[in-house]
């Protein structure tokens, strides 16, 4: 029997992991500092439905949307800022969004959240559109990329990338832990909202990238996407990078040199 508390318990195999939050945060703090940045624009009514918009010094080349993990219950876009830094770097724009959290929303409605912030961001940027997402973040992205996503086809034709930084991509384990009483994670919601268990969009590009010191579940999630969406016809790879680990895997995002940065920018062969 699987012990899927243990098997999402990402912090207990990862050495000084109380330390990566407040450095996120204080990293965050300071890119904002020096960015050009828009901060807390709406996107919708909800008091979370807001979304910072980082510019490069030129017209940007195209808009990436990084979308934040914490499986739907924390965080939100104020901690992850310096992840934009890569991106910007090498001349695109970037928005990060927050968004409701459970309890307060199922994860359907996160969802359906997440695709109207997009929308409302590609207004702003013309171009092509490159979505990110870690964790939990991963299947918010990995949702846009499906036939039933809520992306609108003027938007969706803009999709060049959809990269998954160790993405959940089935969520029917979910609901063996101890957060499903705040995920609220029906048998059926679980299996509507897996990217893994859903047809692809046509024509997208899809990116499955992770760490190779995550846990199983983890590799396991990232495989099955790629092996599920590829049996499907769609254009979709797997990144095991050697060495990382669920906290450190995004690392890449600050640096504009960087084999994930390069990837996610399609500016490598991968």
């Amino acid at each position: 029997m699987v012990d899927w508390e243990d098997a999402f318990a990402n912090g207990a195999y990862i050495d000084g992991a109380e330390a990566y939050p407040p450095a996120w945060a204080a990293a965050a703090e300071a890119f904002r500092a020096t960015a050009r940045v828009r901060l807390d624009l709406p996107y919708d009514s909800a008091s979370r439905a807001r979304y910072d918009l980082f510019e490069p010094a030129a017209a940007p080349l195209g808009l990436v949307v990084f979308v934040h993990g914490g499986y739907w219950l924390r965080f939100d876009k104020s901690t992850w800022s310096h992840l934009a830094a890569g991106p910007v770097a090498a001349g695109w724009a970037v928005a990060l969004p927050s968004y409701t959290l459970a309890p307060e929303a199922r994860i359907s409605e996160i969802t359906a959240q997440i695709g109207r912030a997009i929308t409302v961001a590609s207004a702003e940027v013309d171009g092509p559109i490159v979505l990110a997402g870690h964790s939990a973040g991963g299947h918010l992205v990995t949702r846009m990329a499906c036939a039933d996503g809520p992306l609108p086809p003027q938007v969706q034709g803009r999709v060049a990338h959809v990269l998954s930084l160790s993405g959940l991509h089935d969520l029917r384990p979910l609901r063996a832990t101890q957060m499903n009483p705040k995920l609220r994670l029906s048998a059926d919601e679980a299996a509507r909202e897996s990217p893994a268990l859903l047809d692809p969009a046509p024509g997208l590009r899809i990116s499955a990238w992770v760490g190779g010191h995550e846990r199983p579940e983890f590799l396991r999630q990232s495989a099955l996407l790629r092996e599920a969406w590829a049996r499907k016809g769609a254009d979709a790879r797997l990144v095991v990078e050697a060495g990382l680990h669920h906290f450190n895997v995004i690392d890449g995002l600050t640096r504009p040199d960087s084999a994930l940065t390069h990837a996610l920018l399609g500016q490598s062969g991968l």
